[in-house]
């Protein structure tokens, strides 16, 4: 899934599906500028699926909080 998703009837973005058994939470952080995207990577395959870009604190335990998720992976 790319940059853009489809909006729902409703206005909102589509929830991404979370299994925890096949994906993690990854937080890709850049090296170069800090840009942090949220989203899941597949434990076989290493496939990114990206859900949302990071800008701060608050973001990221919205992020937490909307896919249940404790802990979060950080690869640069």
């Amino acid at each position: 899934m790319g940059l853009f998703r489809k909006k729902s009837k409703d206005g909102e973005a589509q929830k991404i599906t979370f299994d925890p058994k096949t994906e993690y939470a990854v937080l890709r952080c850049s090296i170069c500028n800090g840009e942090q995207v949220a989203g899941f990577k597949n434990r076989e395959s290493g496939h990114f699926t990206e859900v949302c870009l990071i800008r701060n604190e608050k973001e990221l335990e919205a992020f937490k909080q909307t896919y249940g998720v404790d802990s979060i992976v950080k690869e640069y």
